[in-house]
């Protein structure tokens, strides 16, 4: 999960690409990159931290341009602690290229192979960012060669980027002196969007708030397997590269990801977190009698949307009684589980008031590592709720993603291989009551018909890019945890 963002505008970018990666730096807090062109030159500044800690005025004054991109990086393959490893990549042949890409690839080793062996072209870090720059700059090269640079080779590179290269991959890319370039994979797993300002600058950007808080007008997705290029002149052409094309978006990012304010795909996510809410407000009733809830409790901030709409389902009192503390970054994507546990104290503070006596149930949009929620259970039961409930929005999260979320090894999944009622035991709650994968599934869906499916792959095992075998996530897994993502031990070692 990373946030990237593109601009071809008549006036300098640096600082609406970085109004619009501090949109996005929810997607990403490792590091984050700008990079600008003035003329045939390439102007860049990244760094590890967040936008901004990185850029300060002086950096600033050495991106000129009218085009640009940038990216905040959350790092899911490759070295978490390598500052070469933040993007945009830079190659400087064909043309000159700069490229940021939200997603992951599954073949990246045997691509890096390819391009070592057959493509002679050299990869200096273990990013498969950087793989997939070379595949490109490759396939470029091979179709402009004695040609000049139309679109129709553009979109000619991009179709032999799509049969080579496997997962998923958002990704925008510079061509010196020519334009910007947009495309996604064939199932639209990540997600990507483009629109316009008043001034006739063109944005592209992982989400619409992105494009929203910088002034933009959402005008469309880009398509899964489709790629946009936009010339210097503004001007916009599209084509559909893929052969087999299907909308298949990541579910998490409704879950989890994306902002609430953000529209993915046609979804609106605020929306998607209501349904989601709605469906589990049905599942607590099945488990629970709502005259043993007193009082409904999110804990912030994702699960808000699902909470608020499950407490006027269940006609229950909706109380906001964990307060957060915003200048501590988000468990979820911090790297080991004693800081992550650490922090859930610094970033989440009772008010008693709102559990004292009470039963109350706590609602998250998702239980991944159980870490954070058997330390919230101990909040509640400290600030003196009588009983403590615990739903989420999402079902047990019992599988590997291998598609750019971090949730690299089982052994790190409280779900896997255990029934909910062994995880209720571990977490130490009094009822744990999931969403289920349909009703999941049936909640999102329901609100754009064009979806053919989802990657769900992290509840469900059914990864939909068809390529992906244990042998492949076992493979990943010891590439990642190799590679600076440490693994985390098991919850049952906790002491209680």
């Amino acid at each position: 999960m990373c946030g990237i963002v593109g601009v071809v505008s008549n006036a300098p970018v640096n600082q609406l690409l970085y109004d619009a990666l501090l949109l996005l730096q929810h997607r990403g807090q490792d590091a984050a990159g700008i990079v600008t062109q003035q003329g045939r030159k390439f102007f860049m500044h990244k760094a590890k931290g967040m936008v901004r800690d990185v850029f300060r005025t002086r950096d600033m004054r050495a991106l000129p341009g009218d085009v640009g991109l940038g990216q905040v990086r959350y790092p899911t393959a490759g070295n978490a602690d390598s500052e070469e490893e933040a993007q945009p990549f830079y190659v400087n042949a064909p043309f000159g290229l700069v490229l940021v890409h939200n997603g992951n690839l599954t073949n990246a080793k045997a691509l890096r192979d390819e391009l070592f062996s057959t493509d002679h072209r050299h990869t200096n870090t273990d990013s498969d960012s950087e793989v997939l720059l070379n595949v490109f700059a490759h396939e470029l090269e091979k179709a402009t060669r004695g040609l000049a640079l139309q679109p129709a080779e553009v979109f000619a590179a991009v179709r032999a980027v799509h049969r080579r290269v496997k997962g998923s991959y958002a990704v925008i890319a510079l061509l010196a002196g020519h334009g910007l370039l947009a495309f996604r994979d064939p199932f639209g797993i990540r997600p990507l969007c483009i629109g316009r300002n008043a001034d006739g600058a063109v944005m592209v950007a992982s989400e619409s708030v992105a494009l929203e808080g910088s002034g933009f007008v959402l005008d469309r997705n880009v398509q899964p397997g489709e790629a946009v290029f936009i010339d210097l002149e503004n001007r916009v052409h599209a084509e559909q590269c893929a052969p087999s094309a299907g909308l298949h978006p990541c579910i998490f990012e409704y879950v989890y990801l994306a902002r609430p304010d953000s529209v993915l795909d046609d979804i609106s996510v605020y929306q998607a977190r209501l349904n989601l809410g709605e469906a589990l407000a049905k599942r607590v009733v099945s488990t629970l009698p709502p005259s043993d809830i007193d009082v409904v409790i999110p804990i912030p901030d994702s699960s808000r949307p699902s909470a608020a709409q499950l407490a006027h389902l269940l006609g229950l009192p909706y109380r906001e009684a964990f307060v957060k503390n915003r200048y501590v970054g988000r468990t979820f994507i911090m790297p080991g589980q004693g800081v992550r546990k650490k922090s859930v104290r610094q970033k989440l503070n009772t008010i008693g008031s709102e559990f004292k006596g009470r039963n109350v149930l706590l609602v998250d949009d998702s239980i991944v590592r159980g870490t954070t929620s058997r330390e919230i259970v101990q909040m509640a039961r400290e600030a003196g709720a009588n009983k403590v409930y615990l739903a989420s929005a999402a079902p047990p999260v019992r599988y590997p993603n291998v598609y750019g979320i971090d949730m690299p090894t089982s052994a790190e999944l409280v779900a896997h291989g255990r029934t909910v009622e062994e995880i209720r035991q571990l977490i130490g709650c009094d009822a744990l009551i999931y969403q289920d994968v349909e009703g999941m599934k049936k909640a999102i869906g329901s609100l754009n018909s064009r979806i053919v499916g989802f990657d769900a792959s992290c509840f469900d095992g059914v990864y939909v890019t068809g390529d992906i075998t244990s042998d492949d996530i076992t493979r990943i897994n010891q590439d990642r945890n190799g590679a600076g993502t440490p693994s985390v031990e098991d919850l049952s070692a906790m002491p209680a």
